[in-house]
């Protein structure tokens, strides 16, 4: 039972690399409308010229820690935190301003905001699962 536990937080280790590096890449490739679209936000505009580059290195950063077990805890303690500032934000925004542009990159940027918001809290809810079975299932026997 203990190997199922541990190749399901695997499993949801390799969703979050791959979804932080899809995300990181498709604003890197499409860096000035992403910048555009971060000052246009009620929210960010105030540091639109440093929100950018953060979530970028960011969503790297936590997509290399979660490829080490050693180091797997903390990508997933990032993935979680990253997820529900990213919701938080979503339900501002859905419920101050519906017109502004999802400056999220590649096909995410196509969910209309509630999707995006329904997409989210599963990616919250998937960061907790893993997070908690990691802890309690990559303890050492005693």
């Amino acid at each position: 039972m203990k190997k199922v536990k541990t190749r399901v937080v695997e499993f949801i280790s390799y969703f979050f690399i791959l979804l932080f590096c899809y995300a990181g890449i498709s604003k890197i490739m499409d860096f000035e409308n992403f910048q555009i679209q971060i000052s246009e936000s009620p929210l960010s505009s105030a540091y639109a010229g440093f929100i950018p580059f953060a979530i970028v290195i960011l969503e790297f950063i936590i997509a290399g820690l979660l490829c080490y077990w050693k180091t797997r805890n903390i990508g997933l303690i990032g993935s979680f935190v990253l997820m529900l500032i990213f919701t938080g934000y979503i339900f501002y925004i859905i419920q101050t301003s519906e017109n502004l542009p999802c400056s999220c990159g590649g096909i995410l940027e196509k969910m209309r905001w509630t999707q995006h918001l329904i997409f989210n809290f599963g990616c919250v809810l998937l960061a907790a699962i893993a997070l908690v079975m990691n802890i309690k299932y990559s303890r050492p026997a005693r």
